[in-house]
């Protein structure tokens, strides 16, 4: 089955684990995901932004 390309806010907070208002707060501080705002208010994130971001994360780790 293929990935969507775009993911909706709520599969992101899914796949990483995390709350609404702790990916807020990451976004804040610039720590977040890359997020595409839609003409209707809904957020979604790219599959290769949320990808690169999980990169960065596990090199920071590392």
């Amino acid at each position: 089955m293929a990935r969507p390309q775009k993911l909706k806010l709520s599969e992101v907070l899914e796949e990483i684990d995390m709350s609404r208002a702790a990916f807020y707060r990451m976004r804040a501080r610039g720590q977040a995901p890359r997020i595409h705002k839609l003409p209707n208010g809904q957020i979604r994130v790219s599959r290769a932004d949320l990808d690169a971001w999980w990169a960065a994360c596990e090199q920071q780790v590392a």
